[in-house]
């Protein structure tokens, strides 16, 4: 008698985007010539409901699974990242994470193991793995959003650093600080002067509007500098020459072969050949190699990042 062959396993892993504003959840599975995308939902993020936080994100989950009929591995990416001492949220701009033992009771929830990383890690790997920066041997993706960070992938793997903070540009200080760059600057984090709060989409939107020009995101901005208007043409130029002071730092330091940049600001397309074009002079180098590029994904590369922090077959 013929034998009833067993159904295909399913080599699932879900990734989690774990936003500000939004939560979005991407099924991988795995197939013989790379992976395919199953299912992507996005939900709001409970602002300031760190319990209804944990709870949207197993709803997610749950929902996910119940459609696609099976189980799988579970990763996530988070602004801030889990202190190697506490096991605690620590460093979010979504501060209702901080002081939270959030892996924990995630995995009650989920009743599986989880991997949480930085988003910007997760948005690093992404595109190291098959996006932008695709076959290069050092990757730095940079997250230019609502905040500024950074994930730093060698060889096709995530460095996180001795005290998980590989990185964190963002929260460094604007090198080459001078008058020209206006009055201090406080971040939320407490520090004077942090990257962030230059390059940010709301620092660009900020600058504009304190130069006489009219309220606008930073997309729209980049068209009305794109159409004339010189209000938003001096901020786009300032913006630009800040963010080449500030990739010089990193490039100076980590010298990689990509950069590639991702959130709301990286759709500004003038960045790819204005900046290059400034940084030469801040860089220590006779030329600099390094390539500057938009994310292949978009803004969906960083849960697309958190599904890899399982390997393909791994079990929860």
């Amino acid at each position: 008698m013929a034998k009833t062959p067993s159904p295909p396993q399913q080599s699932l892993r879900f990734g989690i985007d774990l936003g500000g504003t939004k939560i979005e959840i991407v099924a991988l599975e795995a197939e013989q010539c790379g992976e395919r995308e199953l299912l992507r939902r996005r939900v709001a993020t409970p602002r300031e409901d760190y319990r209804g936080t944990i709870e949207a994100i197993g709803r997610l989950v749950e929902g996910a699974e119940a459609e696609l009929g099976a189980t799988g591995t579970v990763g996530i990416g988070i602004p801030g990242s889990i202190s190697p001492t506490t096991g605690l949220i620590r460093n979010g701009n979504s501060t209702w994470l901080n002081g939270e033992p959030l892996q924990q009771h995630l995995e009650a929830r989920l009743k599986r193991k989880v991997r949480i990383a930085n988003d910007a890690n997760c948005f690093a790997l992404s595109e190291a793995a098959d996006g932008a920066a695709a076959g290069a041997q050092s990757v730095f993706g940079v997250i230019l959003g609502t905040g500024v960070g950074g994930g730093v992938v060698i060889h096709g793997r995530v460095v996180t650093g001795a005290n998980a903070i590989a990185g964190e540009w963002g929260h460094v200080p604007l090198p080459g600080r001078s008058a020209a760059d206006g009055p201090p600057r406080r971040c939320w984090c407490g520090r004077p002067d942090c990257i962030e709060t230059f390059l940010s989409g709301p620092a660009l939107e900020r600058d504009y509007g304190a130069s006489g020009g009219a309220t606008a995101p930073a997309s729209e901005i980049a068209q009305r500098a794109a159409a004339g208007d010189a209000i938003a043409a001096a901020a786009l130029a300032r913006y630009q020459e800040r963010l080449a002071r500030a990739l010089a730092m990193l490039i100076n330091v980590l010298d990689p072969e990509i950069i590639v940049l991702g959130g709301g600001v990286s759709n500004i397309a003038a960045l790819y050949a204005g900046v290059p074009a400034l940084w030469g002079p801040h860089i220590f180098s006779d030329r600099v190699a390094t390539r500057l590029v938009p994310a292949a994904h978009g803004d969906s590369s960083g849960v697309r990042g958190a599904a890899r922090l399982w390997g393909p077959g791994e079990a929860p």
